[in-house]
């Protein structure tokens, strides 16, 4: 277990689309996730295929009208946008819901972020190729309701996943952990 987590990268270049099982037993590693009180506080919207592109064409124009931006400036910002959620055949949109109270919230959400590292460890045992991103589009109301989700709901991460393209990544060298012994 140790060299799969000192091995996993993410990887933003994929190719071939995982199958529905595969996608699936991915979720059900992701939901065995430490949670408070068994809360399972999170949600897995997966797009693929058009709902990729819907996503992308839905955020660009929203949030350029947002910016105010016209003419050249407008289309080139649209056109990056909309490659976004391209650039993966699947994204897994994993998000949490809130609760009213904070402390609950809060272990929800960290619950939800361990949920995204199961799922990411079970994507590279697979030797699948995963990202876990965010960025504006993770908080904004108008994207959230565009998935279907509550607007108190929060989204932790949108995966990117697909079959591995012939690139590896990058390495890493080991890091010396942070730790304060209090003895």
């Amino acid at each position: 277990m140790d060299e799969l987590i000192r091995r996993r990268r993410s990887i933003g270049r994929s190719e071939g689309e995982p199958s529905r099982a595969t996608i699936t037993e991915l979720i059900e590693a992701a939901t065995w996730a430490p949670n408070h009180h068994l809360t399972e506080p999170w949600t897995f919207t997966v797009l693929s295929g058009e709902k990729r592109r819907e996503l992308g064409e839905f955020w660009s124009k929203m949030r350029a009208d947002e910016l105010a931006l016209e003419g050249d400036k407008r289309d080139g910002f649209i056109q990056g946008e909309m490659k976004k959620p391209m650039r993966a055949p699947v994204l897994i949109v994993v998000s949490t819901r809130t609760d009213a109270d904070p402390i609950v919230a809060e272990e929800d959400f960290a619950a939800t972020s361990a949920a995204v590292q199961n799922l990411l460890l079970a994507a590279e045992a697979r030797n699948l190729a995963a990202m876990w991103r965010t960025g504006d589009i993770a908080y904004h109301p108008e994207v959230k309701r565009h998935l279907g989700l509550h607007e108190t709901d929060k989204i932790v991460a949108v995966i990117y996943l697909g079959e591995r393209a012939t690139v590896e990544p990058q390495p890493r060298a080991p890091k010396a952990p942070t730790i304060h012994w209090r003895t």
